[in-house]
């Protein structure tokens, strides 16, 4: 860290701020305990490889940067209803649990359908969940469930729900301007710390409400005040853009998230996949639209070709083939990632199984979480 000098004045003056400096340090390790504060050269621990945990759409985690969300970091999804937050929640719960993370879920809203999760992949026997009175305990259980360090995952659905305890024991009718606002800062300021220390993904869900006079600009605006915006890692912003029909029957979403924020990549990337009904993100289709983006499968006409297979006449076609040929859905998504310069991390983690029917969930055998280096900028399809 030596700075050249001119001359002998020069030396004697940094010598003495460098001794200064480390005197500083001295004191501050006493005061705090070691590593309180380090270079960043060091070799410390302080500079360790992202660990993050898939969003189960390829398409997504390409479009953040790293190839999932980052833990020990704070993500909010919201969107309007019905738009696919609490199955985005619920697919990187399922991703985790794969890895052998321990999830956690806290339901202030009460309204978590346990067969749904169960559809989406989720083992709802290691799943804990909490229904909490208020919004007061909704978070001190969160943040005792982040001080003990042993959650992977943690969502709180949602910040629209966490009621004050104030508000909930008040009369119909009465004022508590500013209440819910008030509890989300101070629970953020006394989280982050504790979050980052235990490595834990946390994500809040948000809904949408309109601000009331406004003539320019956009009215929405999310619940909670404005501390959430400031202490998220990451925003992910999900609206619902179509129907996915088979005949006249709706059997799912064309959903699209946007990365608003994004403290880890470039944010701003927009993508969208299917959510169908029942059976979460196509994995599958997901694959496909960026496969063939980046001409890695040939579309002639409504043909899907790969290495000069027919993989089918039509997009659903192509879908149904890459469900029963698990091998080539593999190779595509290998050759996807490495595409768009995705580490190999991402290459070896095992795929979304999505079940669409009533019957148990067959789990991966849990693995040990894995690191990865950041990635370098993505280059993600806008469809």
């Amino acid at each position: 860290m030596a700075i050249p000098t001119t001359n002998a004045a020069d030396a004697k003056a940094q010598a003495e701020k460098i001794k200064a400096l480390e005197l500083a340090v001295s004191t501050i390790e006493k005061q705090f305990g070691k590593g309180s504060i380090m270079r960043l050269n060091a070799g410390d621990s302080l500079i360790k490889d992202i660990e993050v945990i898939s969003t189960g759409a390829l398409s997504l985690d390409i479009a953040l940067g790293i190839g999932g969300l980052p833990k020990g970091r704070i993500i909010e999804i919201f969107g309007p209803e019905s738009s696919g937050k609490t199955t985005l929640a619920l697919s990187v719960i399922a991703q985790a649990q794969k890895k052998g993370g321990v999830v956690a879920f806290v339901d202030a809203e009460h309204a978590l359908d346990i067969n749904y999760a169960k559809k989406l992949g989720v083992n709802i026997g290691d799943l804990m969940i909490s229904q909490p009175d208020n919004g007061e305990q909704a978070l001190e259980i969160t943040e005792t469930l982040v001080r003990s360090g042993a959650i992977d995952v943690l969502v709180i659905d949602s910040v629209a729900a966490l009621t004050p305890r104030a508000e909930i024991e008040g009369d119909m009718g009465d004022s508590h301007m500013g209440l819910q606002a008030r509890l989300m800062s101070q629970a953020l300021r006394k989280l982050t710390g504790a979050i980052s220390r235990s490595n834990t993904l946390v994500i809040f869900i948000n809904q949408i409400r309109m601000k009331i006079g406004v003539m320019f600009g956009n009215p929405e605006t999310t619940t909670g005040g404005n501390a959430l915006k400031f202490y998220a890692s990451v925003r992910l912003d999900v609206r619902r853009v179509g129907a996915l029909k088979n005949g006249e029957e709706v059997v799912g979403n064309r959903t699209a998230v946007k990365v608003v924020k994004n403290k880890m990549a470039p944010p701003f990337t927009k993508v969208e996949f299917d959510l169908m009904y029942g059976e979460g993100i196509s994995a599958e289709g997901d694959i496909l639209d960026l496969a063939t983006t980046a001409n890695i499968v040939e579309k002639s006409g409504s043909w899907y070709s790969y290495k000069g297979e027919r993989l089918g006449q039509g997009r659903d076609q192509a879908k149904e083939y890459l469900k029963a040929n698990l091998n080539v859905r593999d190779e595509l998504r290998a050759s996807v990632l490495s595409k768009n310069g995705i580490g190999e991390l991402l290459m070896t983690n095992d795929m979304s199984d999505n079940v669409a029917d009533d019957a148990s969930v067959e789990m991966d055998v849990p693995k040990k979480s894995k690191k990865t280096a950041p990635a370098k900028e993505a280059k993600v399809p806008l469809n």
